[in-house]
């Protein structure tokens, strides 16, 4: 208990004894500063640094008014000091005290002269506001045990005013205590309302969310549940369809479902808080034929073709250059109806290659309801992984996006492999070239 009694006098008192702690201006913010002029704020900053200073004056005009000014300018330099080096201010206080009893024949009070007395009373209230309350215990202590020391074994007799400045500074310390303690609980109050009130408005925000997807879900679940419903209905309002428009209905259906299946996992995202992500797995490049093979169904015609040594690339790469890819046909759909497509996968040792390039538009071109945010989010993926993208129409009136994602070190997982590609009706498609990871819009950038 001794030895972490003193380790707390030596951290408070005694490291960094000399440090330079300038007194900081006073805020004006304050209950009764605030009610103060403004142009006075500038000048009632400085007011704990003006009672400072008035202090040093008083005990310096004490010693002029005793005839002995020099009795008086010490303590009140070290006041002053208290504006700058507070801890070396108290231990200089101590210090000097002696000297200034003798200097001043001043024996009866030993060794607290009237100087000396009101200046070590004003250098532990200042340090103690500046301070701990830790601190302002060490110093009385100290105060104590060196003002009795010297009462005993260096006065000359009579009696000491040890204990009168002890009576004194208890009850100033006392004050400047209770002063930090309700500072620090008037602090502790404010930050946890700033905690409750960012507390609250993440709920409100979460309020918001779930309120949004709540919306969402009943205006456009409702319709994709109809369009599902309807294109499994269609073919029995017919009379012997043709078995082309059947699987058009069959796709139109299988589309709505997966939208729907899609639109209530990014719902959950939305509306829970600790939602936990769903156990199927997300697409990945393996799952690319089945998207070129569903938008062939939708009516759009596209060639694709891999090169290079097949490998398995990190999950978000995987994620990230199947969702390009299906934004580039999505908007080859929406943006050039009739045209045909191509997508070039491009494996190569740095990264993944992406190329999906369309031609000019064979259809009437229907002014597209999306915010035109469909390049830009290619743009971020790419971002996002340290990627290079460029995007723009073709000599032929087409467009082109080519992208590349790099990836700093893959495994293969598959030996090298000529070039395999696939077109509608099993047409074989040219080899793709190497470009940045991207994907492709329609004759005119916006998708949705």
């Amino acid at each position: 208990m001794a030895r972490g009694m003193f380790h707390g006098m030596r951290r408070e008192l005694l490291d960094d004894v000399f440090a330079y702690r300038p007194l900081p201006p006073m805020r004006t913010d304050g209950p009764v500063t605030r009610r103060l002029p403004r142009f006075t704020h500038e000048y009632v900053t400085w007011f704990p640094h003006a009672l400072v200073a008035g202090a040093a004056l008083i005990v310096m005009s004490v010693g002029y008014t005793d005839g002995q000014p020099v009795a008086g300018i010490i303590p009140a330099a070290v006041i002053l000091l208290t504006l700058v080096r507070p801890v070396a201010a108290f231990w200089l206080s101590l210090a000097t005290a002696p000297f200034v009893s003798i200097m001043s024949g001043y024996w009866d009070g030993w060794p607290w002269a009237p100087t000396s007395f009101l200046g070590q009373l004003t250098v532990m209230t200042v340090v103690a506001a500046r301070t701990r309350p830790r601190t302002a215990a060490w110093m009385w202590t100290l105060t104590g045990a060196f003002g009795f020391f010297c009462e005993v074994f260096v006065s000359r007799g009579g009696g000491g005013h040890t204990f009168p400045l002890l009576a004194v500074s208890a009850f100033v310390l006392l004050c400047v205590t209770v002063f930090h303690t309700r500072r620090a609980a008037r602090e502790e109050v404010t930050a946890q309302q700033s905690v409750t009130a960012r507390e609250r408005s993440r709920r409100t925000l979460l309020e918001e969310r779930t309120t949004i997807a709540r919306e969402l879900h009943d205006v456009v679940a409702h319709h994709m549940s109809v369009v599902a419903i309807q294109a499994e209905a269609a073919p029995y309002r017919v009379e012997n369809p043709p078995p082309e428009l059947e699987q058009a209905f069959v796709t139109i259906r299988e589309n709505a479902v997966a939208a729907l299946t899609e639109l209530r996992r990014i719902l959950g995202v939305v509306r829970a808080e600790d939602y936990e992500a769903p156990d199927a797995p997300q697409p990945t490049l393996a799952d690319l034929d089945g998207l070129v093979g569903n938008v062939r169904d939708a009516g759009l015609t596209v060639d694709s073709t891999v090169t290079g040594a097949v490998r398995e690339l990190p999950q978000g790469v995987e994620l990230s250059a199947y969702r390009i890819v299906q934004e580039a046909l999505s908007n080859v759909l929406r943006h050039a109806p009739g045209a045909a497509a191509k997508v070039e996968v491009s494996y190569v040792l740095g990264g993944l290659g992406l190329r999906v390039v369309n031609g000019p538009a064979r259809g009437l071109v229907k002014p597209s309801p999306g915010a035109g945010h469909g390049i830009t989010g290619m743009r971020e993926r790419v971002a996002m992984l340290n990627g290079e993208m460029t995007a723009g129409p073709t000599a032929d009136g087409g467009y082109e996006v080519a992208a590349f994602l790099p990836v700093a070190s893959v495994a293969t997982v598959a030996p090298a492999a000529p070039a395999r590609s696939s077109g509608p009706a099993g047409s074989t498609g040219s080899t793709g070239s190497t470009g940045p990871a991207g994907s492709a819009t329609g004759a005119a950038e916006g998708g949705a």
